[in-house]
């Protein structure tokens, strides 16, 4: 994204314009709308979050009660999962980041980091296309990859741990910043990314998810075993090209984020305007259903035309996003759904936490009727919210579910998002399938951990309690697949208070840092957490490791097929 108060340039108007054609030309005509059908069974992709970024440096820093407007996910709140921060090339400013992200990881959030520029020292000027430019000097790359190190412990040692790093903002659009040749970047994943350590590490972060840029790295397996997250901007990026089944062959294992953008335009005080402002819930939803993302980050959290106004409070663009990031909370996993079942409206599913949530846009002029059906799976009532010209996420009556089904009215211009309690069929959260549960007391090698009884509501003979902060482990030691490729691990575990980081290892290589379970609530309460892995065909090990915060008690795990 371009420094303080610029927009992006001319031709990225022009792309944006480009994207937002097919909606203005969208037909009004009511055809007879086909059932959305959800399946709870098909599981897609594992959802991590929604959010933007907090730019002290270039905007100034959310205050404290924009940071709970942002992070909260109570009544008037964005129930954001997920911030983006600043790695300032001046590490005399890297303060400027924390107060902000020390507060959203309190609230539950991932924090993660892009950096614009090296330190000056780091950097030379070339011709581009016969203007100057800058890149990051050839006999620097560890020195650079030092420098992102440094930004992590900095962090680390101020109470944030940073759940990934990225290598380059918009390395291919750096007209105010630094340039990357996709070459460059291979050379640094190659070379020099796997000297990061504490955090993940996620590139290239392309500014219209252009794939010229990361189709090296997938195809270079030293490359892509130092890449944790493929990042990617969606600025006029079609919506044909939001697949990418490049990654969907060699990506097991690693994470898909969209970590940029705004919808449609960043016009002043344009953050209210409707129906304009339901731009962003559908190309949320576009996000999701055809490019697969895991993550969902807005560009400026509080801006003009921002999820959050200037003033502090949420906007229409904003409420759009909470439609998503309120209900669809980090460790759901979206589900098979009918995605357009009538000319104007588009449908996204989700499940976790034992609920169905469902997304459903109508971006025509008249209001629609449509029936939903729950496949494998069931639910008595269903909660639901709505945004439209007069209203935002106004809360509706209940509607009642019949044989599996219910039928809802879809305002002109709206979204709306269903919430119910799943009963019967796949009522599981995550990860429920036809997968594996393998009980953490049973078939496993404990170091420094012990099997208890205590507390109620465990599964199988009880669960196992971490007895050490550092290297107290649980190793499941013949998880059996049928084939090769990304498994969902969805872990059954109960966390009284705060959050315990435990690393991850799949066949004896660490496949997650200091990954986080938060708390549940109390030693009784279980709660789920997935991640996804890259597991082989036939026999598998996983262990988990405390890191210096002891661990939380683990019930199960349960193993399926991503």
């Amino acid at each position: 994204m371009k420094m303080g108060f610029k927009f992006k340039k001319s031709v990225n108007i022009l792309l944006a314009c480009l994207t937002a054609l097919p909606l203005m030309l969208t037909p009004t005509q009511v055809s007879a709308a086909s059932d959305a059908n959800i399946n709870l069974s098909s599981e897609k992709q594992l959802i991590k979050g929604f959010g933007g970024i907090n730019h002290p440096a270039w905007i100034g820093d959310l205050t404290a009660a924009q940071r709970e407007t942002a992070f909260g996910n109570g009544q008037n709140q964005l129930g954001f999962s997920i911030l983006r921060i600043y790695v300032d090339d001046n590490r005399n400013n890297w303060y400027r980041e924390v107060a902000t992200a020390k507060r959203a990881i309190e609230q539950g959030a991932l924090v993660f980091a892009s950096p614009w520029n090296p330190p000056s020292d780091m950097v030379e000027t070339f011709n581009r296309n016969g203007a100057s430019a800058k890149r990051l000097k050839y006999d620097k790359y560890a020195a650079y990859a030092q420098h992102l190190n440094d930004f992590v412990t900095f962090m680390k040692n101020n109470g944030v741990d940073l759940y990934a790093i990225s290598v380059q903002n918009e390395p291919d659009y750096a007209h105010d910043w630094t340039w990357w040749t996709p070459q460059e970047i291979l050379r640094f994943m190659k070379e020099n990314a796997g000297s990061i350590q504490g955090t993940r590490v996620m590139a290239p972060e392309s500014f219209q998810y252009l794939k010229n840029i990361s189709d090296p790295i997938l195809n270079d397996p030293q490359a892509l075993a130092n890449m944790d997250i493929l990042g990617a901007h969606t600025y006029g990026t079609q919506i044909k090209d939001f697949a990418y089944p490049l990654f969907k062959q060699k990506g097991a294992g690693k994470e898909l984020w969209m970590t940029e953008v705004y919808v449609p335009n960043s016009d002043n005080n344009s953050a209210d305007r409707w129906p304009e402002a339901l731009d962003v819930s559908y190309h949320m939803h576009n996000a999701m259903v055809e490019g697969d993302f895991q993550a969902y980050v807005w560009w400026y959290i509080r801006r003009q035309y921002g999820p959050m106004k200037e003033d502090g409070t949420i906007s229409k663009r904003g409420y759009n996003m909470a439609h998503f990031s309120k209900f669809v909370r980090p460790g759901y996993v979206r589900v098979d759904a009918t995605k357009n079942p009538d000319t104007n409206t588009y449908v996204s599913a989700y499940k976790g936490d034992n609920k169905v949530v469902i997304v459903a846009i109508n971006r025509g002029t008249s209001a629609a009727s449509q029936r939903f059906v729950l496949q494998n799976g069931n639910a008595s009532t269903v909660s639901s919210y709505v945004t439209d010209s007069s209203r935002n996420l106004a809360s509706l009556a209940p509607i009642n579910v019949s044989n599996g089904a219910f039928t809802a009215q879809l305002p002109a211009q709206s979204v709306t998002t269903f919430v119910a309690n799943l009963s019967g069929g796949n009522s599981g959260g995550g990860n429920v399938n036809t997968g594996t549960t393998y009980e953490a007391e049973t078939g496993t090698t404990l170091t420094d951990a012990v099997v208890e009884t205590l507390y109620p509501g465990y599964t199988g003979s009880g669960y196992v309690n971490f007895n050490a902060y550092t290297n107290s482990a649980i190793e499941w030691n013949a998880i059996n697949n049928m084939t090769t490729g990304t498994k969902n691990v969805k872990f059954r575990y109960a966390l009284e208070s705060g959050t315990r980081n435990l690393d991850i290892y799949v066949n004896g290589t660490k496949v997650l840092s200091n990954e986080p379970f938060t708390e549940t609530g109390s030693w009784s309460t279980w709660g789920e957490k997935t991640i996804q892995v890259a597991m082989n065909s036939g026999v598998n090990t996983l262990r988990i490791v405390t890191t210096g915060t002891e661990g939380p008690n683990m019930d199960n795990i349960t193993v399926t097929a991503s």
